[in-house]
């Protein structure tokens, strides 16, 4: 039996524009106040990729669109 992993951490810290409280996850944030983001790779881990999402449809990528 293998054990899950324990999914996104919600970390927290001060927006880098206003000082506004915020939250994220995994260390990435976005400011609803004055509207801040950092970027990416400030991260504490590397993003997934599509295809180890569950929810991921393989090659259906097209059927997905809004039309």
């Amino acid at each position: 039996m293998s054990i899950p992993s324990p999914g996104p951490e919600i970390t927290y810290a001060e927006c880098r524009q206003c000082g506004t409280l915020i939250a994220g996850l995994d260390g990435r944030y976005s400011c609803g106040v004055c509207g801040w983001v950092n970027h990416h790779s400030e991260g504490h881990g590397p993003l997934p990729r599509a295809e180890e999402d569950i929810d991921h449809a393989a090659g259906a990528a097209a059927g997905n669109r809004l039309s």
